[in-house]
């Protein structure tokens, strides 16, 4: 037996490479090759600062996904807790002497790119919780020092985060941090509670929100009444959406952005953009190819013996879902604006960095499914 799992250990780089997920390594690839278009697309037709920034990113980061998943899995499991207590450190650097933008307080200067360390906490904190819950009984999931501990791994990186203030990431991290309490197996009843307790608290936390989210929940419940301020960017996001109709304007003829239009058109609405030239049709064909993605890391979940890596898959492959959904769901004005980029398409070295990470684990678990980790 010990010869066995020892040999099991053992894999060649030939293996690694044989044993890649090239269903998932190709829609990546398509994904990136598309997102370059599209933010050529937002520069006007031209290779420009966010096209050449984006490009340059993405041969970066990409070849880091593979650096990264050719470490064993059991890598990624030993170093979980170094890694979420390093982010909580990057958080507590940018508190006191992070760069400051409009108002925010939330990256740092590494000269060769401006990071913004609580995008890397979405995947750190799946990575500490999968950790935690592969060694713990399923009889003391529920108990009193279990919840504790876990809900304290959330809320610690979450108050750094709002005090940036940063309300969007910090929900997203939340939801990442949630689902993997659920899939750990925590009972039902504990999220019912602490959803009718929020419910219950909203008038209180809404009180300590600051002015510009308040005024984007009430630009969310009726947009039309600043259509020239606070309105402006929902109204013409949801005129390129419906202007593209069903197989859109045309590449470089969305005429909402070309006209400047639709603000941080290269960010948060990138799908704007890509909706009103490409259509309904085109919008439909990328939400096809996420879906691969996500089922793909969901199928590496699912056939994985470690439970550290099933977890953090099925965690991974749930996050990227509220990621798109979210953001899909701000620019078509079902939820606030809440700053959630589109994974790899929206501009953003930082939100790349985290997610071509979290896929390169991904690929990890994939080349090492066989594996069991003690």
């Amino acid at each position: 037996m010990f010869q066995h799992d020892r040999l099991n250990n053992e894999i060649t780089l030939f293996q690694k490479i044989k044993n890649l997920d090239y269903i998932l390594l190709i829609s990546v690839i398509l994904l990136s090759v598309l997102s370059v278009f599209v933010m050529y697309s937002t520069d006007g037709g031209e290779i420009l600062f966010h096209t050449k920034n984006h490009f340059v990113k993405l041969a970066v980061f990409f070849p880091l996904m593979i650096f990264v998943a050719f470490f064993n899995i059991k890598f990624w499991h030993n170093f979980s807790y170094i890694i979420y207590f390093i982010v909580i450190l990057l958080l507590i650097y940018v508190s006191f002497f992070g760069l400051k933008s409009s108002g925010s307080q939330r990256w740092m200067d590494l000269y060769l790119f401006v990071l913004q360390p609580s995008e890397l906490m979405k995947i750190a904190i799946i990575m500490c919780l999968a950790k935690y819950f592969h060694r713990i009984k399923i009889e003391n999931v529920n108990s009193f020092t279990s919840i504790t501990i876990v809900l304290s791994i959330i809320i610690i990186p979450i108050i750094f985060v709002i005090a940036q203030p940063d309300l969007g990431t910090s929900i997203l991290i939340a939801l990442s941090g949630l689902i993997i309490l659920w899939l750990g197996g925590m009972k039902i009843k504990y999220f019912i509670y602490s959803f009718i307790t929020f419910l219950i608290s909203l008038p209180f936390i809404i009180s300590f929100l600051k002015p510009y989210q308040k005024l984007r929940i009430l630009t969310f419940l009726d947009p039309d009444r600043d259509p020239l301020g606070a309105g402006y960017q929902i109204i013409q996001s949801k005129i390129a959406i419906g202007s593209g109709g069903l197989n859109g304007k045309g590449f470089l003829k969305g005429t909402q952005s070309y006209l400047d239009f639709l603000p941080e058109k290269h960010t948060d609405f990138i799908f704007t953009l890509f909706s009103e030239e490409f259509g309904f049709i085109g919008s439909v064909g990328l939400l096809i190819l996420y879906s691969i993605i996500i089922f793909r890391i969901i199928r590496i979940g699912a056939i994985s013996r470690s439970n550290f890596a099933r977890l953090f898959c099925f965690g991974y492959a749930f996050a990227i879902f509220i990621y798109i959904v979210v953001n899909l769901s701000m620019v078509l004005g079902l939820l606030p604006i809440v700053g959630s980029p589109l994974p790899i398409m929206s501009y953003g070295g930082s939100s790349m960095l985290a997610t071509m990470i979290g896929f390169g684990i991904v690929l990890s678990a994939k080349i090492n499914h066989k594996q069991m980790i003690a």
